[in-house]
C-alpha cells in the first residue's frame, strides 16, 4: 500500500540516487499527518461553533483545574501565539459566553480569564466528542500498533529535546498539544 510520501521518495531517488531519503519516509509522513490532522481538527471544531485557537484556550483553562482560570499573561506564556492573537481569542470566547475576564485584585495590571459555567459545559461535551473523533481517525491501528507507535513517537520527541513537563503547567512553554489537545 503506497501513499503520497512513497511517490515523493521515488521521485527524489530518481533525481538524486546518490542520497538516502529514508528520513523523508518518517519526517515527511509526520508532516503530512500533522497537515491532515489540522484540517480535520479545524472542521471538527467548526461544527461545534469553535475555532481551533478558541478550543486551545478553552481546553488549557479546563485542564488547569478549578476554578478554570489563568491570567491573560499566563495564557500567553502557555501558547506560542502573539498577545494580539490571545486577546482576539478571548474577545471571541467572551462574546460567546465561554469565558469571562476578571480584574486581578493582587495585580491591577493583570486580567484573569476564567471559563464560565457554559464554557466548562461546552468544553466537557466537546472533549468527549473530540476523543471519539480521534479514535475514529486512528481506527486503522490495533492496541498493539497504538502502544508501539506511542513508544516510538515518545523516543523521537525526547530525542529532539522534548520535556516531560506537563504542557498545562502555568509558566512553561506550550506547543499547543495538551491545551487543545493539539495545535
Amino acid at each position: 500500500m503506497d501513499d503520497a510520501i512513497d511517490t515523493l521518495m521515488a521521485q527524489w531517488r530518481r533525481e538524486r540516487p546518490d542520497l538516502d531519503f529514508w528520513p523523508v519516509g518518517i519526517v515527511g509522513r509526520m508532516n503530512r499527518l500533522v497537515t491532515l490532522l489540522q484540517k480535520e481538527f479545524r472542521e471538527f471544531f467548526a461544527r461545534h461553533g469553535l475555532e481551533k485557537g478558541e478550543w486551545d484556550v478553552m481546553a488549557l483553562l479546563r485542564c488547569s483545574g478549578q476554578p478554570y482560570e489563568l491570567t491573560a499573561g499566563g495564557l500567553l506564556k502557555e501558547t506560542t501565539v502573539t498577545s494580539g492573537a490571545i486577546t482576539n481569542r478571548i474577545d471571541r470566547m467572551e462574546a460567546k459566553g465561554l469565558v469571562e475576564r476578571i480584574r486581578d485584585t493582587a495585580d491591577r495590571r493583570s486580567v484573569i480569564v476564567r471559563l464560565t459555567r457554559r464554557g466548562v459545559e461546552v468544553c466537557d461535551e466537546v472533549i468527549a466528542l473530540h476523543m471519539a473523533n480521534e479514535a475514529r481517525m486512528l481506527a486503522a491501528l490495533d492496541e498493539t500498533d497504538r502502544d508501539q507507535l506511542v513508544g516510538l513517537l515518545r523516543r523521537v520527541l525526547v530525542g529532539i529535546g522534548d520535556s516531560p513537563r506537563c504542557p498545562c503547567s502555568l509558566g512553561r512553554k506550550f506547543n499547543g498539544y495538551a491545551s487543545g489537545l493539539y495545535r
